[in-house]
């Protein structure tokens, strides 16, 4: 099973492997707090899309679709991520304020289609 969570919510037993997928690190938050498995920069938008996009809501569907053919470029680590998701749990563990318009949400849905 593959969700998506912000790392300032607790960490809780059913979220199996923890992927922190933003490339800062989120503030305030010590790798003991995370909890988390992994931490993939991989996987995440460019400097330039991130700067671009600004998590300006009026931006994010034009900000999904660069991230998106960002993403297609790295089949490779989504067919690891979905590999272990095929095994346990997997939650992407994000910093962003909104939890409707970020690139975890985006992330989460090129996953689910690869599967």
């Amino acid at each position: 099973m593959l969700k998506i969570k912000r790392i300032y919510e607790p960490p809780a037993p059913e979220d199996g492997y923890r992927i922190l997928v933003d490339k800062l690190w989120p503030r305030g938050i010590s790798k003991e707090v995370a909890a988390i498995n992994e931490w993939n920069g991989e996987i995440t938008p460019s400097v330039e899309l991130r700067k671009w996009f600004c998590h300006d809501p009026d931006l994010f569907d034009e900000f999904s679709k660069r991230y998106k053919i960002e993403l297609s470029t790295k089949t490779d680590e989504l067919e690891r991520i979905n590999a272990i998701a095929g095994q346990q749990n997997v939650t992407l563990v994000y910093a962003a304020k909104d939890p409707h318009i970020n690139h975890a949400i985006v992330l989460f849905e090129v996953l689910k289609k690869l599967k």
